[in-house]
């Protein structure tokens, strides 16, 4: 009789991994409702840290989408703050429209920057943003696109691996470069600031603060979702054979341009609504956001979680952004030492990431 390996180990660390994200996805459910309790109570969580695990959760969205590509597709994108800005700018464009009247007898009113810097007129790109509907479409369309343009051009060259990384990286640094010009309209070194509602509603309030946690909170379980049946799909078993050895993939007789850009557009969106979320949460959009160090540190997360895992995607994101959190306050010259010596710790000791080491331990 030959021996066979129980399949049960492997299947109660995913059904643990689900579990834990289910119990930390709750709590973190619980987290507006418990802020407000007095705050001599116990339990009651402060408006810091309700606003600062908002941007966690934005982190991890973006964080989610980089697996998709990277960990999935074997796409190392060191751009994806560029998708994640762009769509943090649409929802910032909207937001500006708000503030001040609708129109003068019919003319739409320009944003304070706009009048600063001399503009007769609004441009032509900013039309249509004083409707929400019109800014959540971009929020998704503007980054899909460039996604959709930038793969088919590297992806139908057989542009791989360092190659494609480089020019990702080039791709946010241009338009890091583009949008601090004052002649772009998009407020230059200043960005977005300022904003005054959303939907009706004001956003210094800790009911907007509320209601935006919770957005993201259910965009974060809705990515989760919908990343999780692509990748159990037959599509995502494909994805990872292209990750694995995509010559092979191809002699099979597989389109593997259309796998991966599909993988690489839908990753672009997703940052696109991350960005989205965090803009209000934060109060400001700037062309910092364009940053390569952003796409860089993105890339961290995902390593120290776990790449090829969506739940170790998630535990990176706010496992490396709550590490600085603290350690910029305590010591903030060193966090950078910090992070640069955990992506190498991560490298050499841990190659699967945190959810190695928990499955290791039989999590």
């Amino acid at each position: 009789m030959s021996a066979t390996v129980s399949p049960l180990p492997a299947s109660r660390a995913r059904l643990g991994l689900r579990t834990g994200l289910l119990v930390a996805l709750l709590l973190l459910a619980a987290m507006p409702v418990l802020n407000q309790l007095p705050t001599t109570h116990p339990l009651h969580v402060s408006d810091f840290l309700v606003s600062v695990t908002g941007k966690w959760i934005c982190y991890a969205i973006l964080a989610l989408s980089l697996d998709l590509a990277w960990g999935y597709a074997g796409i190392l994108s060191l751009g994806h703050g560029a998708f994640f800005a762009l769509g943090g700018y649409a929802m910032g464009m909207h937001l500006m429209r708000l503030i001040g009247p609708r129109g003068v007898y019919g003319h739409p009113v320009l944003p304070d920057f706009m009048v600063f810097l001399g503009y007769r007129e609004l441009p032509w790109y900013w039309l249509g943003f004083d409707h929400f509907a019109f800014a959540m479409l971009m929020v998704v369309l503007v980054p899909g696109v460039l996604a959709l343009v930038l793969g088919w051009l590297a992806f139908r060259s057989r542009i791989t691996g360092v190659y494609l990384s480089i020019i990702t990286q080039a791709m946010t640094y241009a338009l890091m470069l583009a949008f601090f010009r004052n002649d772009m309209g998009f407020g230059g070194n200043n960005g977005f600031t300022d904003f005054k509602e959303l939907l009706g509603q004001p956003l210094n309030t800790s009911a907007a603060r509320s209601g935006l946690f919770y957005a993201s909170l259910i965009a974060l379980a809705g990515a989760f979702l919908l990343c999780s049946r692509i990748t159990a799909s037959k599509y995502g078993r494909v994805l990872t054979a292209i990750r694995d050895g995509e010559n092979r993939v191809r002699f099979l007789g597989y389109n593997t341009t259309h796998h991966k850009l599909f993988a690489f557009v839908l990753s672009a969106m997703l940052a696109g609504v991350a960005g989205a979320l965090y803009v209000p949460q934060v109060g400001i959009i700037n062309p910092g956001e364009f940053s390569p160090a952003n796409s860089i540190e993105a890339v961290i997360w995902v390593a120290v979680g776990g790449r090829g895992t969506l739940v170790g995607a998630i535990l990176g994101a706010f496992t490396v952004n709550g590490l600085k959190t603290w350690l910029t306050s305590a010591a903030p010259d060193l966090w950078l030492f910090v992070l640069g010596g955990l992506f190498v710790l991560v490298t050499l000791f841990l190659p699967k990431g945190l959810i190695g080491l928990l499955k290791g331990r039989g999590a």
